[in-house]
């Protein structure tokens, strides 16, 4: 396939006020491409704005609530209405709760599956008569490995993104007869942004990523190569590979193990308040990229991370095997 030229495209993104959704609006940016941001918080989106703008390309700034499906078609026609195309359109907005289950209130459950799920499925019911009309376009979901493995405390999470990865299955066939409406999918490693910072915690304890981390920007990169070269996944960061396989080999094995760490983990952090975080209402500050996780100590704990990956796939083959 002959790649686009993404000079001059419109580009439509949701989450795009922080962490990976600001890295890829200034990825377009930088490709030539007009965007349309989109999230929750107006002023976090005219500060992406203002950093796109000198780049050379026009922006359009659309505070939109992903949950709200009348909201997400509004956004679309907007779009469609300043620019007079919609070439890309990156389902990225997303949340996370994390805590025991039945500690975890309903509504946060809830809440967790509106944004990345109905979410999601609310942008492609905006944007696809639009890429019918238009015979051509790009939607890409943005998921994470926690899509092909399930995270232990945060269970409505996980259900939000094995259900995306059916959904875009699902979409991706029942397109398939559109040779250039294309779903692309995106599963990134752990990435340091500030979601973690930003999300709902009902465990009392200081939230942490595991390493390895991953630079936001990976994912931004990998996310325009998906507008210029459409494919159906991508994969950024060797540990999202690594634990893809060892959870395909031995999915109990991998889960107990996630849980295991996980609960040694919270053994040791900092007691923190718990709270609701960006759940129910936008951040009131924070709209960087980073997260600011991938301090010294955490990059010297990349290859042994890495190492007690590839260890944990390599045993779940043996016992595999063994049975």
């Amino acid at each position: 396939m002959q790649e686009r030229d993404l000079r001059g495209a419109t580009v439509v993104l949701t989450g795009a006020s922080s962490g990976i959704g600001r890295a890829a609006a200034l990825a377009f940016a930088r490709a030539g491409a007009n965007l349309v941001l989109a999230s929750r918080r107006e002023a976090a989106l005219r500060e992406v704005a203002n950093e796109c703008m000198p780049l050379g390309v026009e922006t359009l700034v659309v505070p939109t609530d992903v949950t709200d499906a009348h909201a997400m078609h509004e956004l679309a026609e907007a779009a469609f209405a300043r620019f007079g195309t919609i070439d890309v359109w990156i389902n990225n907005a997303g949340v996370g709760a994390v805590g025991p289950f039945t500690d975890t209130p309903a509504e946060a459950h809830e809440q967790v599956i509106r944004t990345n799920l109905v979410g999601h499925l609310n942008g492609a019911h905006a944007v696809l008569p639009y890429f019918k009309s238009q015979r051509r376009g790009v939607l890409i979901n943005t998921i994470s490995v926690g899509g092909w493995a399930p995270a232990p405390y945060a269970v409505a999470y996980t259900a939000s993104k094995f259900g995306l990865r059916g959904f875009s299955e699902a979409l991706r066939g029942e397109l398939s007869h559109w040779r250039d409406i294309h779903v692309c999918d995106v599963f990134p490693a752990f990435i340091d942004t500030p979601g973690l910072l930003h999300g709902a915690n009902y465990i009392g304890k200081r939230l942490k990523p595991l390493p390895p981390l991953y630079d936001p920007q990976w994912v931004a990169d990998a996310m325009v190569s998906l507008g210029r070269r459409p494919r159906k996944t991508v994969t950024v960061g060797a540990a999202a590979t690594a634990i893809r396989f060892g959870h395909f080999i031995a999915p109990g094995l991998t889960t107990w193990v996630m849980g295991r760490l996980t609960e040694a983990y919270f053994r040791r952090a900092q007691p923190v308040p718990r709270t609701h975080g960006n759940l129910f209402e936008p951040p009131s500050h924070g709209g960087g990229i980073y997260g600011g996780f991938r301090s010294p100590a955490l990059r010297r704990a990349v290859p042994a991370a890495g190492a007690l990956l590839l260890a944990g796939t390599a045993l779940a083959i043996y016992l595999q095997k063994r049975r």
